[in-house]
């Protein structure tokens, strides 16, 4: 990889000159020489000269990678110019997974309360998550993905409880997840809901000795028809109930009390609960105590949390799994009383959970290092999100005012189609290309903003196939198929005959595994979205560039030899389109 490459080749140079630093390298403005450049401000005051200077004497002490023309100052920078052969077989190369690397990655995402429909602000949770898991697995990472299942939590019960109590019988012309969530908001606006509340509890107890099971699946199998729908996957569902029948919390409350910082206070307000210190682990906090178990005996969110996390990377065994019979996951495992024991040993953990969440997430990695661990709670990653608004209104299930995600899909569904027909009349399979460009525009909306940013989800501008939408991406592609079926077969690339042209998009293809690896480290799907709407941008400035007021790259017509080098960089580029959507979930239709 070229910039690596590069970078590798500076923090040699630099470490001569006495600083041991690895620089960025970034592809050159086009107004400047060369094709990649480092920026050196930043070294002025260390080496106590001007960027100019560093620069030439950086230019005087790198041993240049074979693939580089030349290492040219330019005011601040060093910029490197690729040898153009170089350059373009690089970017015919297929790309292909990165080599397989030892250590388990656990990401747990979606964990959607089992108590009705999935609405549109678990739409992030499960497009971010399940990219990721994409991402890292193409990065060479060996990735497992867990679905929590609360079945034993008050939203579960509130919904079991409120069907029973208003009698209501199913009737099949709906989802069943969508008839259970609207008992749920039933039962929370009716007048006598706290007068409710005994009869809540028995639902309550019953679902924790999992005498409930069945019923909370059912829902769950509705839920997981919308998961499928927007081409989410999963590996492991782990139930709340397992974990009580277990006995996990209170392996891991054992394993925490060895500690001196978990103890019992004898007065105060803290007096006969177990709590956490966790100042060594946290600095500033104003108030450094933490209740794992309150003084009555109930056990907080907290420790069930640091329990969860404690059987994610091998700090406690227990749980058995089977195979989960359901209609859209066949190789789905579910952990069960009967099943077979199984403990992840993961060395790394992703918890996608919104951003409320960071500080409980932040005491489940402080857990870890109380225990001894703290290589463990460097690997625990909390992905934090912030929320989705829909059309600019903030969603509430509670107040039964959220947009479902079927909702959504099926909106987006009719405002594809009525696009696809009118750019497309003849289209061969519009409903298919409209499934398809309501799930790119879905998905790639909840991944192209940098997770801490609110998104703001609106149908008109996520369907657009201009601008930054997955539809844009997926018509660059369909645009780049279309030319490839109609070539037929053809021979070798003459690279003598590349025009700039060539070049410049032979370099925008050249960053699309860096975009990967690059996405991995950071844990962030939006590097690669970005990339992805580069590289769409580059080739239609490609497609539609001009001399003289003619096409200044036709592809089909050009002379042999320059014909085939354009087709062999319209085929990766096409290739490396549908590669980076389907890292990102989403489908690349070949017609559009």
């Amino acid at each position: 990889m070229v910039r690596r490459a590069l970078e590798e080749a500076i923090h040699e140079a630099l470490k001569e000159m006495g600083l041991d630093l690895r620089l960025k390298v970034a592809r050159a403005p086009k107004d400047k020489p060369g094709d990649y450049g480092v920026p050196l401000f930043a070294l002025a005051k260390e080496l106590k000269k001007p960027p100019q200077a560093i620069a030439e004497e950086l230019k005087g002490r790198l041993k240049l990678p074979p693939f580089v023309e030349e290492a040219i100052p330019v005011g601040g920078y060093l910029n490197f110019r690729l040898r153009s052969e170089d350059l373009l077989k690089e970017a015919l190369r297929e790309k292909k997974p990165f080599p397989k690397r030892e250590g388990l990655v656990l990401i747990e995402h979606t964990s959607v309360n089992p108590n009705k429909e999935l609405h549109v602000g678990h739409l992030r949770n499960i497009a971010l998550g399940d990219a990721l898991a994409r991402i890292l697995a193409f990065a060479g990472r060996e990735v497992l993905v867990l679905n929590y299942i609360d079945d034993t939590g008050r939203q579960a019960a509130e919904t079991l409880f409120a069907l029973r109590h208003y009698g209501l019988t199913w009737d099949g012309k709906e989802k069943y997840d969508h008839f259970a969530g609207r008992a749920y908001v039933r039962l929370h606006q009716d007048p006598e809901y706290e007068t409710l509340q005994p009869g809540i509890e028995e639902v309550l107890h019953a679902l924790e000795r999992g005498e409930l099971r069945e019923e909370v699946n059912r829902i769950l199998l509705a839920q997981l028809a919308t998961m499928r729908a927007l081409n989410a996957h999963y590996d492991l569902l782990v139930w709340e109930s397992d974990i009580v029948r277990a006995g996990l919390l209170g392996k891991a409350l054992a394993l925490l009390e060895q500690s001196p910082y978990v103890f019992r206070p004898q007065e105060g307000k803290y007096a006969g609960a177990l709590v956490m210190d966790a100042s060594p682990f946290i600095p500033g906090l104003e108030d450094p105590y933490f209740v794992l178990v309150r003084s009555g005996g109930a056990a907080t969110y907290y420790a069930k949390d640091i329990a969860f996390q404690f059987w994610k990377m091998g700090l406690l065994e227990g749980l058995r799994f089977r195979p989960y019979e359901n209609p859209f996951y066949p190789g789905l495992r579910t952990s069960a009383p009967e099943g077979e024991a199984y403990t992840p040993r993961a060395r790394e953990t992703i918890n996608v959970i919104d951003v409320r969440q960071s500080h409980p997430q932040a005491l489940v990695r402080a857990a870890l290092a109380l225990v001894g661990h703290p290589e463990l709670a460097q690997g625990a990653f909390h992905l934090a999100y912030e929320t989705v608004l829909l059309e600019g209104k903030q969603m509430s299930g509670r107040k039964g005012v959220a947009v479902s995600v079927d909702e959504v899909l099926e909106e987006a569904k009719r405002r594809a189609l009525a696009i696809v027909e009118e750019k497309n009349p003849e289209h061969p399979a519009k409903e298919e290309a409209a499934a398809m460009v309501a799930l790119g525009a879905i998905r790639f909306a909840m991944v192209k903003t940098e997770p801490k940013k609110q998104i703001d989800f609106r149908y008109r501008e996520a369907l657009s196939f201009d601008g930054d939408t997955g539809p844009y991406i997926q018509y660059a592609h369909a645009r780049a198929h279309s030319i490839l079926r109609k070539a037929g077969m053809w021979g070798e690339p003459d690279l003598t005959q590349a025009t700039p042209y060539e070049r410049a998009l032979a370099l925008s293809l050249l960053d699309f595994e860096e975009a990967v690896l690059e996405a991995a480290e950071e844990k962030t799907p939006h590097v690669l979205a970005q990339y992805l709407l580069d590289l769409s941008a580059a080739w239609n400035a490609y497609y539609n560039a001009k001399e003289g007021g003619k096409a200044a790259t036709p592809v089909l017509t050009a002379p042999k030899g320059l014909r085939e080098l354009r087709l062999g960089l319209v085929l990766r580029l096409q290739e490396t389109l549908k590669l980076g959507l389907g890292l990102l979930g989403i489908p690349a239709p070949e017609v559009m």
